[in-house]
């Protein structure tokens, strides 16, 4: 089973930077995706970015190109989002999320195609 765990949310300026990891285990597979999520309340969680475990291959969402910016490292099973020059707007519930089914990215993110999540991180972002 397929555990993720994240870590580094918190309060920052406007302006700011924050990186946020997710520790993952237990892939069956060498062909998954690991994608990072964000939601606040009364709206749908928003694909922000995902990394495939083939050749790193990655996608970063138009709302946040230019300022995020998603790795992996493989020897510690980790993915990481990197934020900066963060905004009022960033503020939200960031969740990592992972599949199985194969090594391609969607750049759509559609959530239905995640089958695994953590539990979400609050990121704050205010003056």
């Amino acid at each position: 089973q397929v555990q993720l765990v994240e870590s580094g949310g918190g309060l920052v300026q406007p302006w700011g930077s924050l990186r946020l990891a997710c520790a993952a285990s237990g892939f069956s597979s060498q062909h998954y995706v690991i994608a990072w999520f964000r939601q606040v309340p009364g709206k749908e969680r928003e694909g922000v970015a995902c990394i495939s475990s083939r050749d790193d291959i990655s996608y970063v969402a138009n709302s946040v190109k230019g300022r995020f910016h998603i790795s992996r490292d493989s020897a510690k099973n980790t993915v990481y989002l990197q934020m900066n020059y963060l905004e009022l707007e960033d503020t939200a519930v960031y969740y990592c999320a992972a599949h199985e089914k194969g090594w391609a990215i969607v750049t759509t993110m559609p959530v239905h195609t995640y089958d695994f999540w953590g539990q979400g991180t609050q990121v704050t972002v205010s003056s």
